[in-house]
């Protein structure tokens, strides 16, 4: 009797044994299922419109490393109150505002690592977004294995539960910029580089980058409020300029602008004004942005010193989609920040998009001073100013080139 027990119990317990290992096997197999169904939505995501950054029929060249549980960790987290909105630079050569949320600490190959884990500071305004986190991160597989300019983790305030985190770096995804040119994806900060290598998550895209395509139709016309500041006053009447000094004009300034519709019929009225305004002789500019007066719209005005006659010529939804690394540094003044003028580095060449007023894509190179009256205005239409731009220069390293070249030009011609 006592030996059938022992074989009774040997045989429950291989049995038990054999639960447990299918159980296992069953949620490995239904965490990679989910892995792999949230990467195929992701890529129908990607591609369903024809202005998003990958075309369809570019679907099947995205990649990634195989699912591994391996790189799913519980990390600790330390949340950080009173943190500043500071500006995360993208790779457009803008920024966006976020704010530091949490350190997230963690172990990942018997190896303690530690990432900083972000609240975007426009999107905590849409209720939508109110409990996201972003997580954007580089490690050594970047430029190689992986995309060059980082990957990012989707998180959420609701997912921090007894202190913890679970970060899935599986589920670790590339920037529209990996697929196409002219988005603004945010450059992961350097207390985010891990030295390590991630192989998890989503790979390079091994295929040349596409050209974001631009939807002239999805701008806006102006809101309500936007036709009072146009039409308060005559068309010879010029605006008032915000000033960051006032709290409520430092709100509208530093908000990002909307794209317009190219043909609302109040922007002839609108640059009127607005050409009245920044060459008014009390207080004369070389260019001016809709923001300035008050509406956060993607219209400027910049005075042409590179055209014969130096003309003022105004810009509807204008985008830089690519800057030079060769910058120079020259002094700048702001209409809506009094009494100063400071020294700002700024991409000596750019590539200039804007959408006439008869609804077509125009594009064009343009250099030395006029570029960067373009960077200066374009940057308002981002809630960018040009102080941010002296203290992000402040932390990054740049070689004169004084001592190397020289630039000469003829006496009474356009300036370049």
């Amino acid at each position: 009797m006592l030996d059938f027990k022992l074989k009774g119990m040997k045989y429950t317990i291989l049995i038990g044994l054999f639960l447990i290992t299918s159980s296992i096997k069953a949620n490995a197999q239904d965490y990679q299922t989910r892995i792999v169904q949230d990467r195929q939505e992701k890529a129908l995501s990607l591609s369903k419109s024809k202005f998003g950054p990958l075309p369809a029929d570019q679907v099947q060249f995205l990649d990634y490393f195989p699912v591994d549980k391996a790189y799913r960790v519980t990390a600790d987290v330390t949340l950080l109150l009173g943190e500043e909105t500071f500006k995360m630079p993208t790779y457009d050569g803008t920024s966006n505002p976020y704010k530091r949320y949490a350190i997230l600490n963690f172990t990942l190959n018997n190896k303690p690592y530690q990432l900083t884990v972000y609240q975007s500071a426009a999107l905590f305004q849409n209720p939508q977004y109110k409990n996201h986190l972003f997580l954007p991160f580089l490690d050594l597989t970047n430029g190689q294995e992986s995309y060059s300019g980082g990957r990012y983790i989707d998180l959420a305030t609701t997912d921090i539960i007894g202190g913890k985190a679970t970060i899935d770096f599986n589920a670790a995804y590339n920037p529209y910029c990996a697929y196409s040119n002219g988005y603004r994806c945010p450059v992961p900060p350097q207390e985010n580089i891990l030295e390590t290598k991630i192989m998890a998550g989503e790979k390079a895209f091994h295929k040349q980058k596409n050209e974001r395509p631009v939807d002239i139709q999805a701008g806006q016309n102006f809101s309500q409020e936007d036709l009072v500041i146009i039409n308060q006053g005559s068309q010879t009447d010029k605006f008032r300029i915000l000033q960051i000094t006032d709290q409520k004009d430092l709100s509208i300034l530093t908000t990002t602008s909307s794209d317009l519709k190219y043909n609302d019929p109040s922007i002839p009225t609108l640059e009127k004004r607005m050409l009245i305004t920044v060459q008014d002789p009390a207080h004369a500019g070389v260019g001016i942005a809709a923001p300035q007066i008050g509406i956060n719209k993607n219209l400027i005005v910049v005075q042409r010193f590179d055209k014969e006659g130096e003309p003022f010529e105004s810009y509807i939804n204008p985008k830089i989609i690519w800057r030079s690394k060769f910058t120079r540094k020259g002094v700048e003044g702001c209409l809506s920040i009094p009494d100063r003028r400071e020294e700002v580095l700024r991409s000596y060449t750019i590539r200039l998009q804007h959408i006439n007023k008869d609804g077509k894509i125009i594009e064009e190179n343009i250099e030395g001073f006029t570029a960067v009256i373009f960077q200066h205005e374009v940057d308002h239409l981002y809630g960018i100013l040009y102080p941010d731009r002296i203290e992000q220069a402040e932390k990054e390293e740049f070689e004169p080139l004084s001592d190397k070249m020289e630039f000469y030009i003829k006496p009474n011609t356009i300036r370049p």
